[in-house]
């Protein structure tokens, strides 16, 4: 199931392919990986869905290069696994940072290989408060979460991650998911912060020209809802969706709506019959 692609030279990405249909391909948020999308993979690949996810450079098992961690070399790495997997017509699925870089690669790569785009609390337009834009954190609340990675990771990713969900979760539950963050690497972590702060997709949303659909919750304290009307107001057609009693994890707060909300924009997405693997 799991598989390993080289993206460039000495850099290789793992990969996890399941099911057969059209694709779908799932990016993940910082610091996670794409074991985040467990709740979601037991569900997707039954409605005749090929799954598709991705552990971004520094993150899960893939390999951890000092460089690269540019919104463009990550959507290059995408459009290097969507090659080697020879996709068509899949969805692109982003959550988070993961959502970032999903815009990215859409207008990039004018969306190569993908009929369709969902953005789940993606971390989009940008996310660094500057003249022109008010909406964003002050620099230096990035610059304290790198500092706290370089000094005592563990405590870092556990603070970030006790503000994704607004609804309680059982302490095993948080306890995975902290996990998940621990599996990066300090590289990938701290230069995945880096890009968070210092990249701009304001002139990337009105370059999408596919069926867009924005899964948000009200209550994200991380990417604030303000954010996914942003999206929508500059992705032509794009389709929001609020999640009234989710934070930043809608995924797995509501996640039977966010699976029925995801499930009806992959059908909706869908081209005439064609034949799939």
């Amino acid at each position: 199931m799991g598989s390993y692609i080289e993206t460039e030279a000495n850099v290789k990405l793992y990969v996890e392919d399941v099911g057969q249909g059209r694709p779908v391909v799932f990016l993940h948020g910082w610091p996670l990986n794409g074991k985040m999308w467990e709740y979601q993979w037991n569900v997707v690949p039954k409605h005749g869905y090929r799954c598709v996810r991705i552990d971004l450079r520094g993150f899960g098992r893939s390999d951890a290069p000092l460089g690269g961690y540019s919104y463009n070399r990550l959507a290059d790495d995408v459009r290097v696994v969507a090659e080697a997997l020879g996709l068509q017509d899949a969805t692109l699925v982003g959550f988070s940072m993961g959502g970032a870089v999903a815009i990215r690669y859409i207008a990039r790569h004018a969306a190569r290989r993908m009929r369709g785009l969902v953005l789940a609390a993606a971390a989009a337009p940008l996310a660094t408060k500057h003249p022109g834009f008010p909406v964003g954190r002050p620099k230096a609340y990035y610059d304290a979460i790198i500092r706290g990675l370089e000094a005592d990771r563990p405590k870092t990713t556990a603070d970030f991650n006790a503000g994704v969900f607004h609804k309680p979760v059982s302490g095993p539950f948080r306890a995975w998911f902290d996990g998940l963050g621990l599996e990066a690497s300090a590289y990938g972590a701290i230069r995945g912060m880096q890009a968070v702060r210092d990249e701009d997709l304001r002139g990337d949303l009105p370059l999408i020209r596919v069926p867009t659909t924005i899964l948000h919750g009200k209550y994200d304290g991380i990417v604030p809802f303000k954010y996914a009307e942003l999206q929508r107001q500059g992705i032509p057609d794009a389709e929001l969706v609020p999640f009234e009693e989710s934070g930043h994890g809608l995924f797995y707060e509501e996640r039977e709506k966010f699976d029925r909300e995801l499930l009806k924009a992959l059908q909706a997405q869908t081209p005439p019959a064609r034949r799939y693997r």
